[in-house]
């Protein structure tokens, strides 16, 4: 048995409070790889007021995990994310969240959990939406639908990217990102990287996320927080602590198709982000 609670489907979970500091957000701006020169992230005392990454939705809808039933989290994979931001960030405050369990697909061999998340702020309007699917492992065949398949955005091969960034994670990289709420020992604990099927502890593919958000911000918002609108991914592979990552945007339309590789693989793809304008 897997373990998974097939009934949760269409079950909205109780709303939570996810209630944070300047320090939080600190914490997650280096967690994601920001730097001593990124000051407006990383420094309460900045003049302007201290900024937050857009992908630390990623963080506070945590908060409201839905109770999918007996999981054994090594073997509980993150295959898609997409945050959609309606206002930014205080440098503290207080969030209401609360998620819903919108699809439980069944792809053989394993099951494709769909979330949705939502953010309100203090006084109840919407501050974020992210979709997350999940990839539990062994717990497919139970006779479900197989899903949609998901949409594959093509990079313009003729093109060169019209952005191209390189971050260099460190080997401790995931023991200072779960330090914001991820503690799945998948990242951190060899025995149970192995469990997960990985040959040593992954990076959060939520931590990779972060990293294209920071890239985005600076070579598309020009530094500008307020002008990132949405941004969705696919975890295509995993990322080691220590390994470069790439990444890449190409305007297509009314938007920047991205794509994040190391020196060995693509790690996200299917992606694109919308900026708004200046």
């Amino acid at each position: 048995m897997s373990g998974l609670d097939l009934d949760v489907v269409g079950k909205k979970f109780p709303e939570k409070k996810f209630n944070y500091t300047s320090k939080d957000v600190i914490l997650y701006a280096l967690g994601i790889g920001a730097q001593i020169d990124e000051l407006s992230f990383i420094y309460e005392g900045v003049k302007k007021g201290l900024k937050v990454f857009p992908s630390f939705a990623t963080i506070a809808r945590g908060v409201a995990f839905p109770n999918l039933g007996n999981i054994v989290f090594p073997k509980f994979i993150h295959g898609e994310e997409s945050v959609k931001l309606y206002k930014l960030f205080n440098p503290q405050g207080e969030i209401t969240c609360f998620s819903e369990v919108t699809n439980i697909y069944d792809k053989g061999k394993g099951a494709a959990i769909h979330v949705l998340f939502t953010g309100l702020t203090s006084d109840r309007q919407p501050l974020f939406e992210v979709k997350s699917v999940f990839f539990y492992l062994g717990a497919g065949g139970f006779g479900g639908e197989r899903g949609p398949k998901t949409e594959i955005l093509e990079i313009p091969k003729a093109k060169a990217p019209d952005f191209s960034t390189t971050y260099q994670t460190t080997t401790n990289q995931a023991a200072l990102y779960r330090l914001s709420g991820d503690r799945n020992p998948l990242h951190i604990d060899p025995e149970a990287a192995k469990l997960g099927g990985q040959e040593k502890p992954i990076l959060h593919g939520l931590c990779t996320y972060g990293f294209a958000t920071r890239a985005i911000i600076y070579n598309l918002c020009n530094n500008d927080v307020t002008r990132f609108k949405e941004f969705k991914v696919r975890f295509a592979n995993v990322v080691y602590p220590g390994e470069p990552l790439t990444i890449e945007g190409w305007k297509v339309d009314n938007k920047y198709l991205i794509q994040v590789k190391t020196n060995k693989a693509i790690v996200l793809n299917d992606a694109y982000v919308i900026i708004k304008d200046t």
